[in-house]
């Protein structure tokens, strides 16, 4: 019965996903409830049923104080069916209704709305650029994606299980009340508008400050989690306390807007039980009134007094509920930030698959300063030929690995092209030209799985043998055999931590030359490939890395010029332009920027400028 319900609703169906999803929360909301519309309309008329079930019980009591005023077997011999029809309700029906609703609400929306949003948005996220995330904390990143999607499923929660049941109920209320005596809606009528008056009140206070608390609650996350993230670095540089005052400055903020939040909940709580006292004594002094002059009897008093009692319990459930479904509704505000931004750098509608031929890069008259004025490349032409090894040398800063970042589109160029095999990657798919590079960088982090799983990233399919033979070439076998986590798994299942935090510099980049060894791709960048290598070790892998070079288009970015001194061609980039380009010989024969770089090394690195 329970897996009916759950799979009323695939949350992992497909659909269009968009680029500039909706810019307001009702908007928003929509496009992602979609599946649920039917499922919505259902719940509703059976959250209905179930509120008219409560007021049909009120109605049952009044009615039997007015009958039992008779003889005892007169009553039973007259109102026996009804009595059967009573019982029936109370254990059958009326179970069954909250049972449906119950079931609906808890089985099919809980489980499934918070699971689309978290597929979608995390779906969403994954297609931003590498520029997009390096504007942004991861930690609040992730906040974010958890978060909202538990907040939307929070708002359903609460649209049927408090407003639309209460809704009812009241209404319910009004209709039972009228077809006693229309004077008796009058103190609940009052009450109502009372009442709508204060939820405008907390609407219109409580969501501003429920963004402003939950985004100061992402914020710190974030913080938090960039601290742990670097925890290395606070330790290193013993700067615990520092960190500590930004946490508190952090936290403190947090607790400002969290505790202006919470006035607001007092203000409301307090007008509440006014309102509540207000519609009791009213309610029950009428009903009173009109008994007292003949016009309604002992039961109207029951029913009335029965009914603004349940109303005083449900106020505060429904204000309660109010609130949280605005606060709620801040927090998917704060969150869209995340989840709904649009997509800049897209494949175009139009986009193929990169089609390699000879793997040959030319790079037309390119200029990027990352929007600003100064910095990047300027107006930068090159082209690299099919099989060729060339190195890039420069001071930080010259636009190196800038260049590297656009030959791979993590971001849109600001002016000129990259084409490869005469195809413009910005007319090509993004996932077929990164299927075609392969890539070391200098940053060799892993992700927290298995070493399997780290290098089967650069083949999903690839057999055990295939793996070991990567690993094999990467001199990465035999410390991979000697490796054990925390948790007793050994070797090629061992997990690395956080980053492959568990294992060495050098162990990390010898499993990341692993991965791109079994990705086998027609197109090779290194970026400071051996950086993180000792020298017994990087004379292992250069003869690896030639191995790898072999057949394939290379770029090689490296501070070390001896690592790239054997390339066909070196470009010595400065300021963003190419001002020399040959060999490791021609370079030096000229005496320019490359034999200053050469000569003034010292350690196997250049000096700043």
């Amino acid at each position: 019965m329970f897996r009916f319900f759950e799979n009323l609703v695939d949350p992992f169906s497909n659909y269009q996903e968009l680029d500039n999803p909706p810019n307001t929360v009702r908007s928003f909301l929509i496009s992602y409830t979609k599946p649920f519309l039917g499922i919505f309309i259902i719940t509703g008329l059976v959250a209905t049923l179930a509120a008219a079930s409560e007021i049909y019980l009120i109605y049952l009591l009044g009615w039997i104080i007015d009958i039992v005023s008779g003889d005892p077997e007169d009553v039973f011999t007259k109102f026996s069916n009804n009595f059967i029809w009573a019982v029936v309700f109370i254990l059958i029906l009326r179970p069954l209704i909250f049972a449906l609703d119950v079931l609906l609400i808890n089985n099919t929306l809980m489980v499934n709305v918070a699971t689309l949003f978290r597929w979608r948005g995390h779906k969403h996220v994954l297609r931003q650029s590498i520029g997009w995330f390096e504007n942004d904390f991861a930690g609040r990143i992730a906040n974010r994606v958890m978060q909202t999607p538990r907040s939307a499923g929070e708002v359903v929660f609460q649209v049927f299980d408090a407003l639309g049941y209460s809704l009812a109920y009241i209404f319910g209320g009004l209709l039972l009340l009228s077809s006693v005596d229309f004077r008796l809606m009058l103190p609940m009528a009052i009450w109502f508008l009372l009442y709508l008056v204060l939820i405008a009140w907390v609407i219109r206070n409580i969501s501003p400050a429920s963004k402003a608390s939950s985004d100061a609650r992402s914020s710190l996350n974030g913080q938090i989690v960039d601290t742990y993230t670097n925890i290395h670095s606070v330790k290193l540089f013993a700067y615990q306390n520092q960190e500590l005052g930004n946490a508190k400055l952090a936290i403190e903020k947090t607790r400002q807007t969290f505790a202006r939040e919470m006035r607001l909940y007092t203000i409301m709580d307090f007008g509440m039980n006014i309102l509540n006292g207000l519609l009791t004594t009213s309610l029950i002094g009428m009903s009173l009134y009109l008994w007292y002059i003949g016009e309604a009897t002992a039961g109207t008093i029951a029913a009335a007094a029965a009914l603004a009692i349940r109303l005083n319990a449900m106020t505060g459930w429904i204000m309660w509920a109010i609130s949280s479904f605005f606060r709620e509704l801040g927090v998917i505000e704060e969150g869209m930030g995340t989840l709904a931004d649009p997509i800049t750098l897209r494949d175009q509608e139009s986009a193929k698959n990169l089609k390699i031929t000879n793997a040959r890069i030319e790079v037309k008259s390119l200029s990027h300063h990352y929007g600003l004025k100064k910095g990047g490349l300027n107006k930068l032409s090159v082209t690299f030929r099919e099989n060729e090894k060339v190195g890039l040398v420069g001071r930080s800063g010259a636009g190196k690995s800038t260049l590297l970042k656009l030959i791979l589109r993590f971001y849109d160029v600001e002016a000129g092209a990259i084409s490869i095999d005469s195809q413009d990657i910005s007319k090509i798919t993004q996932d077929s030209l990164h299927e075609n590079i392969g890539v070391v960088q200098q940053d060799s982090s892993l992700l927290h799985r298995s070493i399997r799983e780290n290098i089967c990233y650069g083949k999903s399919d690839a057999t055990e043998n295939q793996i070991i033979a990567a690993a094999k070439k990467a001199h990465a076998h035999d410390f991979i055999l000697n490796l054990q986590d925390e948790s007793g798994r050994k070797g090629y299942d061992a997990h690395v931590g956080e980053r492959g935090i568990k294992l060495s510099g050098g162990q990390r980049q010898r499993i990341t030359l692993a991965r791109v060894i079994l990705k086998n791709a027609p197109i090779l960048l290194l970026d400071e490939a051996t950086s993180a290598l000792d020298s017994e070790i990087e004379n292992q892998i250069q003869d690896t890395l030639k191995n790898m070079m072999n057949g394939k288009t290379v770029i090689a970015i490296a501070h070390r010029l001896s690592t790239i001194a054997q390339m066909d061609r070196i470009l010595v980039l400065d300021n963003g332009k190419i001002v020399e380009d040959g060999d490791h010989q021609s370079l030096l024969s000229k005496e320019g920027l490359y034999s200053e770089l050469w000569h003034h090394q010292s350690g196997g690195f250049l000096k700043s400028k």
